[in-house]
């Protein structure tokens, strides 16, 4: 039974969402990746304007909550940089450390848990595989297609539950 005496929730991922990460992706194009070099430049992204622009306007009307599948021990840096782009604050939800899960799974997982207590207006992501289990799973979505797809970025969200 959702909450109707709270706003709805409107939930936006960060990575080519709000944070443009193509300065990092050759990072994830070597081998091995290297993922402490991936997070450590996260600091530095530059905002999307499309995403920001549409986060902002959703905190007219809605709670922002963040759903991103980095790991727990970038909470501090992303924190950060969402203040200092001026998005509206809210709860951030971080993949556990040790969870390499895909993308899918724990973004469902958590969007389902939200949903028991809030209505969901929008999820917001550029993963193509997570908007279309969110879709399956009754949810709005919009896609976050202001960034080129990174092959790289989409392996580590499927296969290797890194981001």
């Amino acid at each position: 039974m959702t909450d109707s005496n709270k706003p709805p929730l409107a939930v936006f991922d960060l990575d080519n969402t709000l944070a443009d990460t193509a300065h990092r992706q050759p990072f994830l194009e070597r081998k091995p990746r290297d993922w402490d070099a991936f997070f450590a430049a996260a600091p530095q992204d530059p905002p999307i304007e499309e995403g920001v622009a549409m986060a902002r306007a959703s905190g007219e009307e809605c709670e922002v909550v963040y759903l991103t599948g980095r790991p727990e021990r970038c909470r501090r840096d992303t924190l950060d940089w969402l203040a200092a782009h001026g998005l509206p604050e809210g709860r951030v939800y971080m993949r556990r450390n040790d969870d390499r899960r895909p993308a899918r799974r724990t973004k469902l997982e958590i969007l389902n848990r939200l949903a028991r207590t809030r209505e969901i207006r929008v999820l917001v992501d550029d993963d193509e595989l997570v908007c279309e289990d969110a879709e399956r799973a009754g949810f709005t979505v919009v896609r976050a297609r202001w960034t080129a797809p990174s092959a790289a970025l989409e392996s580590a969200q499927e296969r290797e539950g890194r981001t």
